[in-house]
């Protein structure tokens, strides 16, 4: 069960907000959003089937059957949450709330549907009332930019297990294994050693494949020589790990030992440089400079990095366009890297938390290229 305090703590936060923007409610659908404010582990899914009704003194949740007696399990009999399963769709519970509470301005998150948008006015037609409607424009993912210590605790959870996932593939990995099968393993490990889940779909792209950045595993059988990228992560109750970490069957070749040393160095050196209240487009940057210093430039295309928490792309982002500072307690990726057009690809990525001192990864894996004997 999630903290109480921590709880407290971030609807304290949000209703701060609210009573800055003069909102008198706030209705929420967004599942890391609701996740984030119930502190209810291991509830959510892809269905949005929950809708929460917050004011300056009340929280109200609207779930199912299905997930009823799990909220009842997860959030407890004392907690500061309303729960109810009345069998109404969402739209008709939220403005039952509406009309209860007498709110004039209830504000919504910008990634609601369009159609309860529009069910939500009927319904409040309805009841007789008419409430002003502005839009949150992702303004809780803004507050949950940073962490609090539980939700560090448990993202260095993830990543724990994440590390010992990759020390299990440095001796599993064989020539004659295929993309699938390693990938197969590889999510084994994770989800028999303490993983929740997957963060997303594992990625194994080996040889050509590698220069595919999302690549997705195939039947192509690794063989020596091979540079294999390995981009996953954990989750554990919610939270999401994110590393990628690439392995060499046999002994490098001249090349790729030069384009592993530029990706690691552009990584080093951006995780020195990131300090809080940097720009985040600054050290995407950075990162493009000394790639493309090197000569590969047009052979690095996407962005530096992004939050991880909730979910597995969050703000704050190192990305050509992100131009506001990176806070103290945000959780963000460093992931350079180098991508040859039919030959192979490589990346290095580590999830870490900005300090007063500067950026501090969670992995514990080597940024050494592990070289992976196959004689």
């Amino acid at each position: 069960m999630s903290d109480a305090t921590a709880i407290a703590d971030r609807i304290a936060r949000f209703r701060a907000l609210m009573a800055e923007r003069a909102h008198d409610a706030a209705i929420v659908r967004d599942t890391a959003s609701l996740r984030w404010l119930t502190g209810a582990e291991r509830v959510f899914d892809s269905e949005r089937a929950h809708t929460a009704f917050i004011t300056e003194d009340g929280l109200w949740l609207h779930t199912d059957a299905r997930y009823f007696n799990t909220f009842i399990e997860r959030l407890g009999a004392d907690g500061p949450w309303v729960l109810d399963q009345e069998p109404v769709d969402a739209a008709e519970w939220a403005a039952g709330k509406v009309a209860a509470s007498r709110a004039r301005v209830v504000a919504l998150e910008d990634s609601v549907e369009l159609a309860f948008h529009d069910d939500l006015l009927v319904e409040c037609s309805k009841l007789s009332v008419m409430p002003l409607l502005p839009r949150m424009h992702a303004d809780i993912a803004r507050l949950r930019i940073v962490k609090d210590e539980e939700e560090l605790a448990l993202l260095r959870k993830a990543q724990a297990i994440t590390d010992e996932a990759f020390a299990h593939m440095r001796g599993f990995i064989e020539p004659g294994l295929t993309e699938k099968e390693i990938r197969v393993e590889l999510e084994n490990y994770l989800l028999t050693h303490g993983a929740d889940g997957l963060s997303f779909e594992s990625i194994v792209a080996a040889g050509p494949n590698g220069a595919n950045p999302h690549a997705r595993p195939s039947d192509y059988a690794v063989r020596k020589g091979d540079l294999i990228i390995l981009d996953y992560g954990a989750l554990v109750c919610d939270y999401h790990a994110d590393m990628t970490r690439t392995v060499v069957l046999g002994e490098p070749d001249d090349e790729q030992r030069e384009v592993y040393d530029i990706v690691r160095l552009a990584h080093e050196t951006c995780a020195a440089a990131a300090k809080p209240g940097c720009i985040g487009r600054d050290i995407h940057n950075l990162a493009v400079k000394i790639i493309s210093e090197a000569g590969y430039g047009e052979y690095f295309a996407h962005g530096l990095g992004h939050g991880v928490g909730l979910e597995i792309h969050e703000k704050p982002v190192f990305g050509r366009t992100y131009a506001d500072p990176v806070p103290v307690g945000s959780v963000i990726t460093i992931e350079p890297g180098i991508y040859l057009p039919g030959r192979f690809g490589i990346r290095l990525e580590d999830t870490g938390v900005m300090t007063e001192e500067g950026y501090a990864p969670f992995a514990s894996s080597p940024h050494e290229l592990v070289v992976i004997d196959c004689a």
